[in-house]
């Protein structure tokens, strides 16, 4: 794998015959179109296919990666434009393998809402060991809030990933509120029950574990927080099922802030099976226009973690958007518009940008002005800085990665998790 950067006067076709690749599978594996100019600055991810299949009639993927001593999931994970589909037909081209030298294997997951759009959630699954459905709140008498997660979970059911079930302490408004929290946490005998309401909904769905989000705790509860995610462990680690607890990005134990104080990577890290980071948001809504996850800052939070948590429990987060800001940007007042990855390159063609890279913060980014004048500024991810940080968690040999969130496409990130790593 090859990730090139869009230099001026170059088209598909040139770049694809400097490579010796097909400009038809260049274009389809980076879900672009041949007949739209590029982007200055835009990555294509060139990739060189060593095994090649030719779909015949009668053949279907299970007898395509039996005659190949493959299976079914690597021939999606080589192709993904089939987008998750089993239905192939006579004359298509799949690719069986590249020449790719993948190092190492990495847990994957991925947060999306029950509205996820079905032919994007097949396309994202055979690269997932785990998906997870937002979210199961806590209702005011302690009990878990329904999610409607029917259609997510039958579709999960017909590849290998396995879901699990995401409490948070949303409410029905769809807020997190530290007073469900604090509620739970003070809360002995609510917490048994909660516990018990968890292992039967996992049960009856088809859950694989949970993956607790409790946001915004007091500082006082840290403690209590870290024995109810113990307590959950003792309930469901019998019945085979993991407790995952996803903790804000801290940088040192006492840092300040609500996010971060009822926290402790060292208690809830000894509490849970695994922990996941949430590296992201740096840059945000409300606030000025950076980097949603410089991988300086990701790093520091990764390399505090590993001085309390073991890394092979660990999995750093990775976010699957950007923010488009409106300048100049004013504090308190300035409101940033999330977009997909896609929709930046998209951005930039229309307004005729040049996409610029920070080596710093290891994130793209570039300015325009819109049809009424008003300058803006992007930043978001491209293939460059997913590599970065799928090479910073090999590095540190993390458990995995996970992804928030995936109801945007992305295709270029698949492409490159497939090129260097192997999934468990």
């Amino acid at each position: 794998m090859v990730i090139h950067v869009v230099k001026q006067g170059e088209s598909l076709y040139s770049i694809a015959r400097d490579y010796g690749v097909n400009p038809a599978q260049l274009a389809l594996e980076n879900d672009i179109s041949a007949k739209e100019p590029l982007v200055i600055g835009q990555t294509i991810v060139v990739q060189f296919p060593k095994t090649v299949h030719i779909v015949r009639s009668g053949q279907t993927l299970s007898s395509i990666a039996r005659q190949y001593g493959t299976t079914v999931t690597m021939l999606y994970r080589n192709n993904w434009w089939l987008m998750g589909r089993s239905r192939i037909r006579e004359g298509e081209v799949l690719v069986v393998e590249y020449f790719n030298q993948p190092n190492g294997t990495l847990v994957t997951a991925g947060y999306a809402y029950p509205s996820i759009h079905g032919e994007l959630l097949r396309s994202v699954l055979p690269y997932l060991t785990n998906i997870v459905p937002f979210t199961y709140g806590i209702a005011n008498n302690g009990s878990l809030l329904p999610l409607t997660d029917d259609q997510i979970l039958s579709i999960t059911q017909e590849y290998k990933t396995q879901p699990l079930l995401h409490l948070s302490t949303v409410t029905e408004q769809g807020n997190f509120s530290n007073g469900r929290a604090s509620m739970v946490l003070n809360d002995v005998a609510m917490q048994r029950a909660l516990a018990q309401d968890v292992l039967e909904t996992i049960q009856k769905k088809g859950y694989a574990g949970i993956d607790v989000d409790f946001e915004f705790i007091f500082p006082e509860e840290r403690e209590r927080y870290a024995q109810f995610v113990a307590l959950l462990r003792k309930t469901l680690n019998p019945y085979g099922y993991s407790v995952t607890v996803a903790l804000a990005p801290k940088t040192f134990a006492e840092q300040k802030g609500l996010l971060y104080e009822g926290h402790d990577y060292a208690l809830l890290g000894d509490a849970a099976n695994y922990i996941f980071l949430m590296t992201y948001e740096w840059g945000y809504t409300y606030g000025p226009p950076m980097a949603v996850a410089p991988l300086p800052n990701v790093r520091q939070v990764v390399d505090y973690a590993l001085t309390e948590i073991p890394a092979q429990k660990i999995s750093m987060g990775i976010p699957n958007y950007g923010y488009d800001w409106t300048l100049p940007y004013i504090q308190g007042t300035s409101k940033a518009q999330s977009i997909s990855n896609v929709r930046a390159v998209e951005l930039a063609r229309q307004y005729g940008a040049e996409i610029q890279f920070d080596s710093y913060a290891q994130s793209p980014w570039f300015r325009y002005y819109d049809e009424n004048g008003a300058e803006h500024e992007v930043w978001f991810e491209d293939a460059r800085s997913i590599q970065a940080k799928l090479m910073l968690a090999k590095e540190k040999a993390l458990r995995g990665v996970g992804y928030w969130n995936l109801d945007r496409p992305f295709p270029q990130n698949w492409l490159v998790l497939n090129a260097v790593s192997y999934i468990a």
